[in-house]
């Protein structure tokens, strides 16, 4: 599992006060950013090997508002890679309270700059070994 903290900026808040929902998912990117950073292979190496990553499907459950200047600890696991797709899941967390604030996924795919689906086993075994080796365990969230 891997922990990224994002600190809610004022331009993040609506006239309400809280963060716009569609930050969240901003967020996300910037945690999962990290997060291959953190593992050795990030964007700027995938983009020197050829490899895009898109983003094929998001899904967000919003449990608790935040607000400016709140501390949001975000929690990313590996939830499935089978090769082509990579699913990634992701906890928010109010860093001060502990509240739960988001649950949510990312679904992204593997393909070469030409828009075409690749396979990391055959083309990038280093990066499809180091994917497998972080699948999570099975959650229990529906």
């Amino acid at each position: 599992m891997h922990e990224y903290i994002h600190k809610v900026c004022y331009h993040e808040t609506d006239k309400m006060g809280i963060t716009h929902h569609s930050n969240y998912i901003r967020w996300m990117e910037e945690a999962r950013v990290d997060f291959l950073d953190h593992i050795g292979y990030g964007y700027a190496r995938m983009e020197q090997d050829g490899i895009i990553s898109p983003v094929i499907g998001v899904e967000c459950q919003y449990k608790q508002p935040t607000t400016f200047s709140d501390e949001v600890r975000i929690q990313l696991e590996v939830e499935e890679f089978r090769g082509v797709r990579l699913v990634i899941r992701y906890t928010m967390f109010n860093h001060r309270t502990g509240a739960l604030v988001l649950t949510g996924k990312t679904r992204h795919c593997f393909t070469n700059v030409q828009g075409r689906p690749i396979q990391l086993k055959k083309q990038f075994p280093e990066l499809d070994a180091l994917l497998k080796s972080l699948v999570a365990p099975a959650s229990d969230e529906n």
